[in-house]
């Protein structure tokens, strides 16, 4: 999940020395920075400009000129941000200055003073500047850079104009083909992408803007009441249209398609429309999905298609079928832990002696303990799930070479003074190995230790995570709030490594972490459940606000994680697809009485929504490493998945209420 701090703090003065008289331990100099964080976020502008003299002694000094130049750079003179980029040279501030200034000028077609400050840019990590570099090129040499574009444009998840200009002026040039950017325009649509898909859109057929509002609106009408054609633009409509109506009624778009359009279409088109509505039926665990795939053909397919396509081939137990989708994915999509995995099982089911070796050889290829298919592949192999060889400790040297790093000490600063979005990219830019000072995997075992030492456990195991020959499992799995944790979680019969594993996933250990949504705490629970949850489990006097207190959030997260628990029969893959998404959505997705039972990791593969799919993976890769690390022992991520089936039908639910 996202989480976030609370940025504003109460009673927020406009005098920065009055403010700093109102906050403990917090100096002036912290209140000058906060006062222009705040003005920053509000487009103060000659705030800025006055703050910023008293600024420049603070160790965020590099981020109060940021924020003062960036909130005015439309209007500032080249020469004052080159004195910037110069004087914070090799900063954060002076790499995320120049990606903003690439933005602008690219919008202003600026390519003289493009070209120049792009082959300066460090980070390389916003698609819209490398989209800016392709229409540069392409405008000033003519340069074919179509599959480039191509490649990230439809990767592309907003309509930024960085991209769309880019691949404008390579259809301009017929670089790129109508089917092409039709291509854009389904696939945005399929993922939801409205404003992507229009832009797309009224790229390649502008002379129909009227028609989109009917086709993505009231896609059942248009399709009904378009007049039968063979003309290309209307039959693009109608797939698009056809797409549409699949994510609402996938047995009704394939009802039409059938019997009124399909023979209207070009075969490449039937079969996206095929592949779409399979994908969208799979998407609602309809047992039709398969043979709406079925008419489609595998080489038809993107990616997408044919993941949904794997899983709903799972779901049914056709082996074949597994391994026919995973076989017609493009070898990146394929070489997905995921699909390695599914692929190893489907060869091992199938009767096919030769394809055993080959299924070990995959198994091999990914095993470990890095994640949810890495520790089941671990198990498949036969190999026990217990934590690896500790690397060599720490030198002193390598410690103090952390500690002074200036890039780092500025996001200890920042995340010190709540200033956590700020203290997570620069800690984030510091540590990256394409930047100045980019690090190795000692130098990041280093980083992840300063990060542990001053208790910010996020950026403590997302840095540990990044090495590649070494592991520290216990920068990776950190136990704080150790007693208070196994305290609780023995009292009312939970696993203690099932508690660690979802706070993991939730929060990262951050105790005022807040959600977009509202969830508050190291359990991210949201403020109506703390109130049900509280009742429930005899906190009586329990008040809102006390939701943000470390006990009381445990307290009341782990007493709401029981109940959901034992409404789920102890399944440890739904209670956490319950705690993610509301238990009335796990319930629909375990099928209807009659439904067969499957493996919990089918079943988890095939949950809808991305989030809750990624979270309950996460979350049980989570609980069975700090099992292993809890007990010193052996751990089975596949006991702790089981199995997964329909609720008997004469079942009663233990908490019908549960929020």
């Amino acid at each position: 999940m996202q989480f976030t701090t609370i940025l504003t703090l109460i009673g927020f003065l406009a005098g920065s020395a009055s403010l700093a008289a109102q906050v403990p331990g917090q100096s002036a100099s912290d209140a000058v920075i906060l006062d222009m964080r705040e003005a920053f976020g509000k487009n103060q502008t000659q705030r800025l400009t006055e703050l910023l003299p008293r600024a420049q002694s603070h160790v965020l000094a590099p981020w109060a000129a940021y924020w003062e130049l960036r909130a005015r750079l439309e209007t500032a003179k080249p020469e004052e941000i080159r004195r910037f980029l110069s004087r914070y040279a090799g900063t954060y501030q002076e790499d995320r200055l120049r990606n903003d200034w690439l933005l602008l000028l690219g919008k202003n077609r600026d390519w003289s003073r493009f070209v120049v400050e792009a082959s300066s840019y460090r980070m390389q990590d916003d698609r819209e500047v490398r989209c800016y570099v392709l229409a540069m090129e392409h405008s000033l040499a003519r340069v074919d850079m179509a599959q480039e574009t191509k490649s990230l444009w439809l990767a592309q998840k907003s309509s930024d104009e960085g991209c769309a200009l880019a691949a404008q002026l390579h259809f301009a040039s017929q670089l790129l083909s109508d089917q092409d950017v039709w291509q854009k325009v389904r696939s945005a649509l399929e993922l939801r992408r409205l404003s992507a898909a229009r832009q797309a859109f009224d790229m390649v057929a502008p002379q129909a803007g009227p028609q989109w509002a009917e086709l993505t609106d009231k896609p059942e009408q248009f399709l009904t009441r378009s007049s039968l054609s063979s003309q290309r633009q209307t039959q693009e409509l109608v797939v698009l249209a056809l797409i549409r109506l699949a994510q609402s009624e996938p047995q009704r778009a394939a009802e039409l398609l059938t019997g009124r359009w399909q023979k209207h279409l070009s075969p490449y088109q039937r079969d996206w429309a095929w592949a779409a509505i399979g994908m969208q039926a799979a998407q609602k665990l309809s047992d039709d999905s398969l043979g709406f795939f079925a008419n489609s053909k595998l080489s038809s397919m993107q990616d997408e298609h044919l993941a949904w396509y794997a899983r709903a081939a799972l779901r049914q137990g056709d082996w074949q079928r597994v391994l026919s989708a995973i076989e017609a994915m493009s070898p990146e999509g394929a070489a997905d832990s995921t699909w390695v995995y599914w692929r190893a099982r489907a060869m091992l089911a199938l009767p096919d002696t030769q394809a055993g070796q080959q299924a070990r050889q995959l198994l091999q290829s990914v095993a470990g303990v890095r994640g949810f298919y890495e520790l089941l592949t671990q198990e498949e192999l036969g190999l026990a799930i217990t934590p690896p060889p500790q690397p060599e400790p720490l030198t002193e040297a390598e410690k103090a070479g952390a500690s002074d790093n200036p890039g780092l000490q500025r996001a200890l600063a920042a995340i010190a003074i709540g200033l956590r979005s700020e203290g997570v990219r620069e800690w984030n830019y510091s540590t990256n190995l394409h930047t100045p000072g980019g690090m190795g995997d000692r130098e990041l075992l280093a980083a992840a230790d300063l990060a542990c030492r001053h208790e910010i456990w996020d950026r403590c195991i997302n840095t540990s995570e990044r090495t590649k020959s070494v592991m520290d499992l216990t920068q990776r799995f950190p136990m704080p709030h150790k007693q208070a944790v196994l305290l609780r979680s023995r009292e009312i019969g939970l696993d203690p490594a099932y508690v660690y594993g979802l706070i993991r996933q939730e929060s990262r250990f951050i105790v005022d972490a807040r959600s977009g949504v509202g969830a508050s705490g190291l359990m991210q629970v949201m403020p109506a459940t703390a109130r049900w949850t509280a009742k429930k489990i005899g906190l009586t006097s329990f008040q809102p606000n006390q939701i943000a207190e470390r006990d009381t959030n445990i307290a009341i997260g782990t007493g709401y994680l029981k109940l959901v628990l034992d409404d789920f029969a102890g399944s440890m893959p739904m209670a956490a697809a319950a705690y993610n998404a509301g238990p009335g959505r796990p319930r629909a997705w375990r099928g209807q009485a009659g439904s067969p039972v499957m493996e919990a990791a089918i079943w988890a593969e095939n949950v809808p929504f991305s989030e809750t799919r990624d979270y309950v993976k996460k979350v049980l890769a989570n609980t069975t490493i700090y099992a292993a690390l809890i007990s010193g022992q052996t751990q089975s991520l596949k006991g702790r998945l089981g199995q997964v089936g329909p609720r008997a039908s004469d079942g009663t639910l233990a908490s019908k209420d549960l929020p």
